[in-house]
């Protein structure tokens, strides 16, 4: 019998949230699966540490864990203490309630996650459901995971790159079709929401409405069109182009 995978699982939204809890029953079936997730929502923690304070990191159950930290703060917790004498063959930040698409993956902490994972060289995805509302059936999207988990050496990543997937709605039946997609682009229409409170004193919201350029083989695209998004992506920021031309060209600065 070939050896059962082990699975690291973590998120932002809180190990109480439906799509890690689903998650984490859909994945036991076959795999030997971690939780270490936030006690707390944590969304758009981005790629942050928790430096300034110790971190607290509570046992539930045999397999299951809760920090007072970040995403990241999670997987460095996981990987140096539950898996410190053999790392996990895959972790999975997920399933997110809501997209993490196109320019949003800066900020956000289920691909946090997924980095910090790819850069301790454990292959990773990140998981979002791009239309989810409270109540919503997660297994689908769970089983869908699975099938990833499944078939992951297909997709013959090196350590440096790290999947991100966008599930639309399921509409009752199982997934079926996904395209490979690059990051779209989207713009926010009053980003920065100015309010006065009832003691005259200004305050802010950072939110708004996005608004989505459909560019064609985005992640936004084949969302829109009610398909699953699969988008390779790596922490490497280096413009090759641009580095390249200086090299050939340097500006003079002198």
């Amino acid at each position: 019998m070939p050896r059962r995978k082990r699975i690291l699982i973590t998120n932002d939204d809180g190990y109480f949230s439906d799509g890690i809890q689903t998650l984490y029953r859909v994945l036991q079936k076959d795999c030997d699966v971690f939780l270490v997730a936030p006690d707390r929502e944590q969304s758009a923690s981005s790629h942050s540490l928790t430096l300034n304070r110790p971190l607290r990191f509570h046992q539930l159950d045999r397999r299951c864990y809760t920090t007072d930290g970040t995403p990241t703060d999670c997987v460095m917790l996981a990987v140096h203490k539950l898996f410190k004498h053999r790392k996990p063959d895959m972790i999975i930040s997920g399933i997110n309630h809501g997209a993490n698409m196109g320019d949003d993956v800066t900020y956000s902490g289920t691909i946090a996650a997924a980095i910090e994972g790819s850069i301790l060289q454990v292959p990773s995805i990140a998981v979002s459901m791009a239309h989810y509302h409270p109540g919503m059936s997660m297994t689908r999207a769970a089983r869908f995971v699975a099938k990833l988990v499944k078939h992951s050496r297909q997709f013959e990543l090196d350590s440096t790159t790290f999947l991100n997937v966008n599930l639309p709605d399921d509409e009752g039946r199982p997934y079926r079709q996904y395209e490979l997609t690059t990051l779209g682009v989207r713009h926010y229409k009053d980003i920065v929401i100015h309010k006065t409170d009832p003691r005259g004193l200004s305050y802010y919201w950072i939110g708004g409405r996005p608004k989505w350029k459909a560019t064609p083989g985005s992640d936004f695209d084949a969302i829109q069109r009610g398909v699953v998004s699969i988008s390779p992506l790596r922490m490497n920021f280096t413009d090759a182009e641009t580095l390249k031309r200086l090299i050939e060209s340097p500006p003079d600065l002198k």
